[in-house]
Formats: C-alpha cells, sequence, structure tokens
C-alpha cells in the first residue's frame, strides 16, 4: 500500500481488552511530520494504554502501528530499534534515583546507541539546555523539583533523536505551580517542529499547540478535529459536555489557537 511520506506515525484499529474488559476499541489516527496530536477523553477510557500500544509497552490484541512506513507491531526482535525513534515521557518522571540528571539523559545515549562518553555528556547537556536545566545538570532527582524532573524526562527523550514523542499526561504529578515550566518546555518542541501525540487534561495548553484534538471515550474515537472546531463547534452534545467540564475542573488558559 502506497503511503504518504509526510505521515511519521499511523495508528490503524488498535483494539485492547483486560480479562473481559474492552478498554481500546478500534481506535485509528495518522501524525503527519511537525504535527502535535492532542488526545482527551475521561479517565478510565484507554488514553495510556493507546500510548503505550503504540510504542508495544502493552500488546495489542488487534490492529497495526507504523513509523515512516515500517510497521512497529509484530516486530518483537527489532522493537528496540523502534523504541529508540518513539520518545515516551510517563506521568512520573521514571528517572534513575542515583544518577545525576545529567547521568538520566546520557545513560540511554551509551548503553543503547553505543555513543562515546564525552559525545553523549555533550548530547545530553545540550539537551538539558534546551530544557532550561543546565544549571542542574549535576542534581539528583532528590534535589529536583517535579518540574524538573519532567523535563529532565523530556530531555532524555529528545536525546535520542526520536522521529516521534509520546507524553502520557505529563503534568498530573506536579503541583499546580510547576506545570507551567513543563507546558512551556513542550510548546518550544511544537514550535520547534517536534512530531508529538499528547494525552493531557489542560485544555488551554491543547488550544494553544495542537493541529488535532481526538476525543477519546469508552475506547473509541468520537470526535476529533481542529482545537477551534471542537471548543466551538463541536459535532456531539458529549463532546460540548467533557470541555466544559474539564474546563471547569482545571481552568484555561487564556492561549488559544
Amino acid at each position: 500500500m502506497q503511503r504518504d511520506k509526510d505521515i511519521v506515525l499511523e495508528v490503524e484499529d488498535i483494539h485492547k481488552k483486560y480479562r473481559e474488559e474492552k478498554i481500546l476499541k478500534g481506535v485509528s489516527f495518522k501524525v503527519k511530520k511537525g504535527e502535535t496530536k492532542v488526545i482527551i477523553g475521561p479517565s478510565g477510557t484507554g488514553k495510556s494504554t493507546l500510548l503505550r500500544c503504540i510504542n508495544q509497552l502493552t500488546i495489542p490484541d488487534r490492529g497495526r502501528v507504523w513509523l515512516e512506513g515500517e510497521e512497529v507491531t509484530h516486530t518483537k526482535k527489532s522493537i528496540n530499534q523502534f523504541r529508540q525513534k518513539i520518545g515516551m515521557v510517563f506521568q512520573d518522571f521514571n528517572l534513575f534515583d542515583h544518577l545525576t540528571a545529567l547521568g538520566n539523559v546520557e545513560i540511554g545515549l551509551i548503553k543503547v546507541k553505543g555513543m562515546d562518553k564525552n559525545k553523549a555528556r555533550q548530547k545530553a547537556m545540550e539537551e538539558l539546555r534546551q530544557v532550561g536545566l543546565e544549571n542542574q545538570a549535576y542534581l539528583y532527582p532528590a534535589q529536583l523539583s517535579g518540574g524538573q524532573k519532567q523535563r529532565v524526562s523530556i530531555a532524555r527523550a529528545l536525546a535520542m533523536d526520536p522521529k516521534v514523542i509520546l507524553f502520557d499526561e505529563p503534568t498530573s504529578a506536579l503541583d499546580p505551580e510547576l506545570i507551567g515550566e513543563v507546558l512551556e518546555a513542550i510548546k518550544n518542541l511544537a514550535i520547534q517542529g517536534m512530531t508529538m501525540v499528547l494525552v493531557t487534561h489542560e485544555m488551554g495548553f491543547a488550544r494553544s499547540v495542537a493541529n488535532e484534538i481526538i476525543f477519546i471515550e469508552n475506547g473509541k474515537i468520537l470526535e476529533s478535529g481542529s482545537p477551534y472546531k471542537l471548543f466551538n463547534n463541536p459535532k456531539y452534545e458529549r463532546t460540548r459536555r467533557f470541555l466544559k467540564k474539564i474546563t471547569e475542573l482545571y481552568g484555561e488558559s487564556s492561549e488559544k489557537r
């Protein structure tokens, strides 16, 4: 099948169930180079599971995933090669407590990519500088705020030069005053043209960075479209009610696309 060369990530008909509960019921979407797709929806509707299925941390029951035209699913022997190209930023940082911020960023370059230690350190420092943490490079996770830890996680993902980065509610574990610094780092990546798929409940932020917003409920895509379309003229009343409720709960930035 002929594929659009601009499409970096393609997700087709992903299904996943745990025991008898169906979590994902046929999710499909495409992400072009430089796009930011934002996934929203109620808790427990499969958003995090979808991201894990994309990079095969969770194996889907049905469906396929392609990265730049190469299939990621059913490639057990080469899955680590694909994961180098699909960055992942988790809710809870997943940093090594015994390594400094710099050590957390450079370890993948050394262990996975086999990069020379000096070059890896230089590359890691460049990525920490990009997220505003050059001065914290030699601090350990216990010495960093939650926002700083998450920015280390972002730098670690960037260091591998991924084709796409997946963000799983990157601010959900943060105190409210620390959220802004993480969102600013992600927004800068969007401005620079990084291809991203982002799960978030920060609606103002979603409006400011998304090329497309995907609303998932009960394991299916109910509706998708531009931020303007979803916020101003959603097709379904359920979408309207969700956006109203989530905005009331979490507030909304004045930034609008």
